[in-house]
């Protein structure tokens, strides 16, 4: 569970990337928090990206945009999908893939899970745009 110096760091750290009311941390005291944050894309499409801090900064938290999205195909992105980096969805919600566990270390910030998973949606709307999997922009890293 985050702990209040961490939570602290992760406040500063957010605020370089959005304003105050544009990320809430939620459920704190419970077994079960996360925070929500606002995209905005190039496009001007607003997200919401979910992102659960049960075992943050330990573990590589699941991150999620608050509703299940689908392919330019119309395919549901609810599953495992290595060409679109997406992972099995949980509350209803796509949970995209923004770190492996390989290259996870407690020291990554919100702010920069915040960035990737900005990344990853400016290219979900290119795939939109253009049909080509978030793979061809999102290379894997080894």
């Amino acid at each position: 569970m985050i702990d209040p110096v961490r939570l602290r760091m992760e406040h500063a750290a957010l605020s370089h990337f959005l304003p105050p009311n544009a990320y809430v941390f939620r459920d704190l005291d419970t077994d079960e928090p996360y925070v929500l944050m606002a995209i905005k894309t190039n496009r001007g499409h607003v997200y919401t990206l979910r992102v659960d801090l049960m075992d943050f900064p330990e573990e590589v938290p699941a991150a999620y945009i608050t509703k299940m999205l689908y392919t330019r195909d119309g395919d549901i992105m609810d599953d495992v999908d290595a060409e679109m980096h997406t992972l099995e969805s949980d509350y209803g919600y796509t949970r995209i893939c923004h770190y492996g566990y390989d290259s996870w270390h407690s020291n990554v910030s919100l702010a920069k899970i915040y960035l990737k998973c900005r990344l990853w949606v400016e290219m979900y709307e290119l795939h939109l745009q253009h049909g080509k999997p978030l793979d061809y922009y999102l290379n894997h890293q080894s």
